[in-house]
């Protein structure tokens, strides 16, 4: 097989859908929407995500050291594209019809719609030149009670298919095209 080199990118790597759950200086929900999340390992199972530029989201993680992560599957994805790409500081941003929770072992706000939730508390923030990495620890996972059936991993994905991104573009389980960023919000 031939090669070419290339400037970096990470066309294909897509990346799984996360809408990190903060609460506001008000203690009202506000969402955003990620997918630079990884697990890491530290004597025992962790997390690291990454937030470049300067977010709202960003912000309230830095003032709580808390948050949650839940998982974007295709039934979400309409809210999950709004909530990355209108402004955090846009008063209209979470006028969505969206139910939350609230995290068993933290004070963070869950997305009820959503089939898993992570509760994490950053242990180190690491600041890079435009974003930072979060060194996080799982206080707890929070699962639709469906999950827990005797259906193989492989059906239980299939059931809530959780959306991936690459290419500026959504990517359902399946690796259906599911619209450019920007597109599946306008359906609200």
């Amino acid at each position: 097989m031939e090669k070419v080199s290339l400037k970096p990118y990470n066309d294909y790597c897509p990346q799984t859908l996360f809408l990190y759950g903060t609460y506001d200086e008000n203690g009202n929900p506000d969402l955003g929407l990620f997918c630079w999340f990884s697990y890491i390992w530290d004597g025992e199972m962790g997390v690291m995500c990454s937030i470049g530029g300067n977010k709202t989201t960003k912000e309230n993680i830095h003032r709580t050291k808390m948050f949650s992560a839940n998982l974007v599957t295709e039934e979400l994805l309409p809210i999950a594209d709004h909530m990355g790409t209108v402004s955090g500081s846009d008063p209209n941003k979470m006028k969505v019809d969206l139910e939350f929770g609230q995290g068993a072992v933290l004070p963070v706000p869950v997305v009820n719609a959503s089939p898993v939730n992570f509760e994490l508390e950053v242990m180190q923030f690491i600041p890079l030149h435009d974003g930072e990495v979060m060194l996080c620890k799982i206080r707890n996972v929070l699962q639709d009670s469906s999950l827990s059936s005797d259906e193989t991993v492989e059906q239980k994905l299939r059931r809530i298919a959780p959306v991936k991104t690459t290419c500026k573009h959504y990517f359902g389980y399946d690796g259906r095209d599911m619209g450019a960023w920007g597109e599946p919000g306008k359906s609200l």
